[in-house]
Formats: C-alpha cells, sequence, structure tokens
C-alpha cells in the first residue's frame, strides 16, 4: 500500500514536479495525496492538475486569522490521510494549529546548509557573503525558523557571482536529495524526528551568559 503524503508549495512548483513524478514512476512508493498552495494562479496549481492531484488552493486574506486557515488546511489532510508533509517552496511559517496537528510529519526542503543563512533569502545572502560551499538542507519544522532537526544536507562548491547559475545548480542537488530523503523517511516509518534543534537552542538561551563590560 503507497504511502500518502502532502507536498505544500507557493509558486512554480519544481520540486512539487520532481515529487509527484517520483511517485508516478514508481520512484517513491508514495502518492501525493494533496498539494496545498496560498497564491491563486501559481504554476504549480497546473502541475498538479497534469498529474491528477488533489489541490487546496487559497487566499490567506480571505481568513479572518492563520489560525483560521492553517484548521481549515489540517481538515483536507486528516481526509486525504497524509502521513507526511512535504513543504516544496511555500512560503509561509507554520503556525501553531498546523504544527500541534502535524508536528513530526513536517519537513522543509532549504538553500543553504542550516542553520546558516536562514529565512526567504538564503541563496542571495550566502551569495553576498562571498560564501564557496553551498549547499542544501532538509529539516523537521518545528517552532523555530528553519531550526528543526536536521535529516539531509549535501554540498557543492561554487566560486562564481551569477545568482541565477547558482539557483540553477541548487534545483540539481535539492530535487534528488528531497526525494531520496522522503522515500528514506517513509521506509523507515518517520522514525528521524529526534529532538528538534531549535528546542536544544533555547535551552541554551535561558542559561546565563558572560557580557562583556567593554561595549
Amino acid at each position: 500500500m503507497k504511502r500518502r503524503i502532502a507536498v505544500f508549495a507557493s509558486g512554480n512548483g519544481s520540486n512539487f514536479e520532481g515529487i509527484a513524478t517520483a511517485c508516478d514512476t514508481g520512484e517513491l512508493q508514495a502518492e501525493v495525496a494533496l498539494m496545498v498552495c496560498d497564491r491563486p494562479g501559481a504554476p504549480v496549481v497546473e502541475r498538479a492538475a497534469a498529474h491528477g492531484v488533489e489541490s487546496y488552493v487559497f487566499a490567506p486574506r480571505e481568513f479572518a486569522s492563520k489560525a483560521d486557515f492553517e484548521r481549515e488546511i489540517v481538515r483536507r489532510l486528516d481526509e486525504a490521510g497524509v502521513e507526511l508533509v512535504c513543504l516544496a517552496g511555500y512560503m509561509r511559517i507554520v503556525g501553531p494549529t498546523l504544527l500541534g496537528a502535524y508536528e513530526g510529519r513536517i519537513i522543509n526542503l532549504h538553500p543553504s546548509l542550516l542553520p546558516s543563512f536562514r529565512g526567504a533569502h538564503a541563496i542571495e545572502q550566502a551569495l553576498d557573503y562571498g560564501v564557496k560551499v553551498f549547499g542544501v538542507t532538509i529539516h523537521w519544522v518545528d517552532a523555530t525558523l528553519d531550526g528543526g532537526r536536521i535529516i539531509a544536507q549535501r554540498a557543492f562548491g561554487y566560486e562564481g557571482h551569477d545568482l541565477e547559475e547558482l539557483e540553477a545548480m541548487i534545483h540539481c542537488v535539492e530535487h534528488p536529495l528531497y526525494i531520496e530523503t522522503i522515500a528514506r523517511l517513509l521506509d523507515g516509518g518517520l522514525r528521524d524526528r529526534g529532538p528538534a534543534a531549535g528546542a536544544a537552542e533555547e535551552k541554551k538561551q535561558e542559561q546565563p551568559t558572560q557580557t562583556n563590560d567593554k561595549q
């Protein structure tokens, strides 16, 4: 019996395409039971239709609060029998309503070697900083920004300065890594959850820190 996953995306959906194709060809012993998109008209919506994948497309502004639209997402995930949620270019921070229902079952793909360069502009920030080794990270989603426990990473060297070229290289790395990681998690019964790195960080922050009197 195939495992049921959901893919969340906000834009072009190239990672959705890779995951859906892997399901169609049998590379992944799973099916995309639901695609969730927060931007009506995004290209990923057409990609989902082409693969025969059910979509839930919504406009956040039409809801009174984040909790309201996340409750609807949770209802649809439950109805679809989703076991694993894969964020693939979903440009919204997961709130407590969705996290509370699916914590330990949500993973995210991030275009940097975390914990460096968190947030929405990771590639640009790394390039501006002069980084020579780039990469991608797949991690569990928790209440911190890109701070959940790391599941997989893959690095590559690049010493150029062309953002488009670098983004293309990142896509070449992230697509197969995401599929490999989803397969491993499903085959392992999602046992690779572990404690969130963010929780450890919060605990560390609670401890007294030294101050510099020469400020």
